[in-house]
Formats: structure tokens, C-alpha cells, sequence
């Protein structure tokens, strides 16, 4: 994409985000390196996606090595394709993956569409009922000016659509019942805390959970429920699936043993599930370390999970499938380092105040210096750099040169590192060479 064609909110929103040191929301595909070769397989799985079907990747690779940045990218594509998409960090205060109540709840709450976002969950409900409508009235115009008998029909057509859900989770309906009735009677906090059930919220005032005619809190087995009737609910309304990710599932590794178990468990279950059709629509992403799919401490603990993953990384990872369960992503080397960080420039010069200097004082030689300077700070690993590399590359050069006129990198500018500025990984990376680097750049 030229830089002429980028939209001032984007290019903003991207430049931001790497200032800060994060990964941003959107916009990725304006600086995707190296990502080139997953795409046709992965659009063509999102178009098998919109036709019914459901789908798994398991994408691997080491800190630094892009997972949160492919999955962000990959939903990019998904939302284009006009997929419902979600982004949950699994964590074991926060979401363990084995209370999959809790799971459903993170993706309600993280639900976006390609014009809704976060928190889509009512917005989408809302438009599912307009659809109904307007079905209803296409079918049968007189229904129109009969208030009555059109919500008759409405609720009919509700029941038929989530009939496969209800033989399983009756409450999901009952639910969209009651939320319905609430709108309709005006009575915003009924239907508000209908809406918080729906999504898994706890806490719900029991007089709202009455009129719905539910009772309880969602719990682990109703969750799966919620889920289809949520796939069933988008679909109706435009949205052909839902591109789930569950990011950092490594972290399984580090919890008490018991739980770690019911973890891997509810991962199989989850594919399970997929295998046997419950989920049309569904495309499930995970990200993890090699040492969370070949270690012990996970997925080797559960031999039929760890027979689901399987795959062969024997060969060059130019040779990888990109139709392979596990996406092999295997980071960054200076050469790709460099055509990030001119692709980041190139991004930034698009709306900056003085082009003409940025393209003077950080061309492509200063850009592959300081690749090298920071990837040396990190211990040679230039794997682990791309963060730190754009968050300098931004802050400290690119707003620099663009604020003030005499300001000159390679004169008035030393790369420095401070602790509170890394990570864990990081921080080890650097400590084993702190004394090694020169920092300073020519």
C-alpha cells in the first residue's frame, strides 16, 4: 500500500501504538514483514470460514518472534472478509484457559467487527433482531402494522434459528427472549443486565435474570453453548464466522499442575467440539512457544492433544506448509529488521512535518545501523528486537528529526537502554553483553 493511500487515523494510530512500544490494534498490514507467504493459505481458510466451515492454527514461535502481531494481522484480514474477531490474552489470575465461562466472557467483552469495536456483543444482538424483522415482513408485509403478530413471528423465527442450540443451552434463547421483551417495553436496565448475562458477566441482578427467565451464572459446560448460539447469531446478521484467538497460552506452563491439566483439557475439548461440527464458523488461533508444544510442562502432557498439534519442523522452515496445524514464525534476522524499520520510516514520513529531512538523515544505511546497534544491545538476538528497535527508531529518531531542525542521529544521538525500558527476555538478553556493545552509532 503506498503511503499516499493511507488514511491520516491510521497512520496515527500505528505510530502511536509503536511509540508506547505495543503492538497496534490495526494497521498492521502497512508494515507486515515477512508475512507474505501465509497469506493465500490463510485467505483461503477464512473464505472456507464464510461457507460454514471451522478451523484451527496453532501459530509457534519464540518471544519476539511476532505471534500477537500475526494473530492482530491475520484478524485484520478476517475482519475484511467480514468475520466477527476476538483477541484474548489467557493468563492464570485473569482467564484460565480451563474455565471456559470465563473464556466466553473475555470474548464478548473483546468482540469486534469491522465497523464495531470492542465489546460488539450488543450492537450485534440488536442488528440480529433487525434482521429477523426485517426477514419476517419480507415474507409476510401485512406483519407490519401488526405490532403483535409480528413479534410472534420474530420469536418464532428466533426459535427455529437457535433450535440447535437449545436442545443443549435453552438459556441462550430464553435470554434473547427476555433481552427483546425489556427493549421493547423500555426498560433500559433490564435489558442492559440481559445483556451482561448473555455475555457471562457475574453479578447480575436476579429481578433481570427473572424476566429473562434464567436463574444461575454461566457456567463451564453452558459456555460451549453460548458460543454456538453467538456463531449462530452472527452469521444471521451478516457476520459468516468469528475468528477467536487465545493468545499466550505458553503460560500454562507456569501454573500448578492440576490446573495446567484442566487447561489442556479444555483445549481438546475446544477441538473436539470443532472436529465434530458443533462450531460452523469458528476459527480458533492459538499462540505458544516450541517449548509449550514440545516440553513437558505442555501440550506433550495430554498425548492426544499433543497428537492433534503435531507437526514436522525437521525440514527448512522455507519449506514450512502454511497449511500446517502449527504456523511456524521464525522471527527476525538484521536483513528483516532493517525492512521493518524502512517500512516504519517510510509510514511516519507520510504525515510528517519536515519528509524531506527524514529522508535525508534516516535513510536506509542509518536505519540498518541502528538495527545492528540494538540488535547487539540484545545480545545478538535479533530475534527479540523488533519492539524496543521500533519503539527507539520512533521516539527517540523519528520524532526527533521531525521537531528540530538541527537535530542530526548520527551527531546527537547514542542508543541507551534502560531496564525499566525491557522485558524479562529482554533484560536477560542484555545483560549478557552489556559490557560487550558499543553503543554509540556512526
Amino acid at each position: 500500500m503506498s503511503g499516499a493511500s493511507v488514511s491520516a487515523a491510521r497512520r496515527r494510530e500505528v505510530i502511536d501504538a509503536l511509540r508506547r512500544g505495543t503492538v497496534p490494534q490495526s494497521g498492521l498490514d502497512l508494515f507486515a514483514v515477512g508475512l507474505d507467504r501465509f497469506a493465500p493459505a490463510l485467505d483461503e481458510r477464512i473464505a472456507t470460514i464464510a461457507t460454514g466451515s471451522a478451523a484451527f492454527h496453532a501459530i509457534r514461535g519464540e518471544y519476539g518472534s511476532g505471534k500477537t502481531f500475526f494473530a492482530r494481522w491475520l484478524a485484520e484480514r478476517a475482519k475484511r472478509a467480514g468475520l466477527a474477531t476476538a483477541e484474548i490474552q489467557i493468563s492464570e489470575t485473569e482467564t484460565p484457559l480451563h474455565k471456559l465461562e470465563t473464556v466466553y466472557r473475555r470474548l464478548t467483552e473483546r468482540l469486534t467487527t469491522a465497523t464495531e469495536p470492542a465489546s460488539a456483543l450488543r450492537s450485534v444482538i440488536d442488528g440480529w433482531f433487525y434482521t429477523l424483522e426485517e426477514e419476517v415482513t419480507e415474507a409476510q408485509p401485512e406483519l407490519a402494522e401488526d405490532s403483535e403478530a409480528l413479534e410472534s413471528a420474530v420469536e418464532a423465527l428466533l426459535e427455529e434459528r437457535l433450535r440447535g442450540v437449545a436442545q443443549t443451552t435453552p438459556a441462550f434463547s430464553a435470554a434473547l427472549r427476555g433481552y427483546r421483551k425489556a427493549t421493547l417495553d423500555g426498560d433500559a436496565a433490564t435489558a442492559e443486565a440481559v445483556i451482561a448475562w448473555l455475555g457471562g458477566q457475574k453479578s447480575v441482578a436476579a429481578s433481570a435474570r427473572r424476566t429473562a427467565g434464567v436463574r444461575g451464572d454461566l457456567d463451564h459446560f453452558a459456555a460451549l453453548g453460548f458460543l454456538q448460539g453467538l456463531l449462530t447469531v452472527l452469521k444471521d446478521c451478516g457476520h459468516p464466522g468469528l475468528l477467536l484467538v487465545l493468545d499466550e497460552i505458553e503460560t500454562l506452563q507456569r501454573v500448578r499442575g492440576d490446573v495446567r491439566e484442566k487447561g489442556l483439557n479444555a483445549l481438546r475439548q475446544l477441538l473436539d467440539e470443532i472436529d465434530a461440527g458443533r462450531f460452523p464458523g469458528l476459527f480458533l488461533v492459538i499462540t505458544g512457544t516450541p517449548a509449550f508444544y514440545e516440553g513437558q510442562q505442555g501440550v506433550q502432557r495430554l498425548p492426544p492433544l499433543a497428537q492433534r498439534l503435531a507437526t514436522d519442523f525437521s525440514t527448512d522452515p522455507r519449506f514450512d506448509s502454511p497449511r500446517a496445524v502449527q504456523l511456524r514464525l521464525t522471527g527476525f534476522n538484521l536483513p528483516r529488521l532493517g525492512e521493518l524499520g524502512r517500512a516504519v520510516r517510510d509510514l511516519y514520513a507520510g504525515s510528517a512535518r519536515n519528509p524531506e529531512r527524514i529522508a535525508a538523515l534516516v535513510d536506509d544505511t542509518y536505519v540498518a545501523e541502528l538495527a545492528t546497534a540494538m540488535t547487539g544491545r540484545l545480545g545478538g538476538r535479533a530475534g527479540i528486537a523488533p519492539r524496543l528497535f521500533l519503539r527507539k527508531l520512533v521516539a527517540d529518531v523519528l520524532d526527533r528529526v521531525d521537531e528540530f531542525d538541527d537535530f542530526d542521529p548520527r551527531k546527537h544521538y547514542a542508543l541507551t537502554v534502560s531496564s525499566d525500558e525491557l522485558s524479562e527476555v529482554e533484560r536477560n538478553a542484555a545483560a549478557d553483553s552489556a559490557d560487550e556493545i558499543e553503543l554509540e552509532l556512526p
